[in-house]
């Protein structure tokens, strides 16, 4: 019987089922808009972000088999090299002797660092795709950003005269508060979406890398929400 509970770890079924269903609602309330169509990228980004966190979990069983063979190689490479100067060394000088010792001890020390470098090369290797996938969705949440930015809950305190190069304002309170929730959602699935790496691959780097993705999105996610909060305290009785 598995110990795991089904709430342990993050879905990503789930989180893209999510974000269809927002993208959905969004199209609904504001249809052929630009966050909609943000979205509609974030669905698809978000699909590649779940492969490749997949692919990265699972062991490159072909890689290991030949480093499996390389280091096979190199220990039956020494243990020959090592017979070479045991046979050799009985009619050999003692300066020659050391000698002898002196460069296969370095022999040793390189097959040590070749082995190090060949064991570390898969985590490196997914490592830096882990990166390469967390830094399109930090792209991708800062242009989520980008949408909201003209969207300012103060022009319903005191509506100004628009210039030819003011942004259009033409929505409600109500539109405006549900634009900006929907934003916020859209970052907190994208740092959902970071977190999926961060949770099948446990490295330092990653980590870090996960951390910060879902601190951006948390930071803008703040700034978001102080907006709706502007636009929940003007819906209140005698604002």
């Amino acid at each position: 019987m598995s110990t795991h509970g089904k709430y342990e770890g993050l879905r990503a079924d789930r989180i893209i089922a999510t974000l269809e269903k927002l993208q959905a609602r969004i199209s609904e309330r504001f249809p052929d808009s630009g966050l909609s169509q943000v979205c509609a990228e974030l669905i698809a980004t978000g699909r590649w972000s779940a492969r490749d966190a997949a692919r990265v979990a699972q062991p490159n069983l072909l890689w290991r088999f030949v480093l499996f063979a390389l280091l096979a190689a190199g220990v039956a490479a020494q243990i020959y090299a090592a017979r070479l100067i045991h046979l050799n060394g009985f009619g050999a000088s003692a300066p020659e002797l050391v000698q002898g010792l002196e460069a296969a001890v370095n022999l040793l020390i390189l097959f040590g660092g070749a082995i190090w470098f060949l064991l570390t090369l898969e985590e490196r290797f997914k490592r830096r795709r882990v990166l390469d996938g967390l830094h399109r969705l930090r792209s991708l949440a800062h242009v989520v950003d980008m949408h909201q930015l003209t969207k300012d809950p103060t022009i319903l305190l005191s509506p100004h005269p628009q210039t030819n190069a003011s942004p259009q304002r033409a929505m409600t309170r109500f539109e405006l508060s549900r634009y900006l929730d929907y934003s916020a959602e859209m970052l907190a699935l994208i740092g959902k979406l970071a977190a999926l790496y961060g949770d099948r691959m446990r490295d330092a780097v990653v980590v870090d890398a996960v951390t910060d993705v879902e601190n951006l999105t948390a930071g803008l996610g703040r700034k978001i929400w102080q907006k709706i909060t502007i636009i929940s305290a003007l819906e209140e009785p005698g604002a």
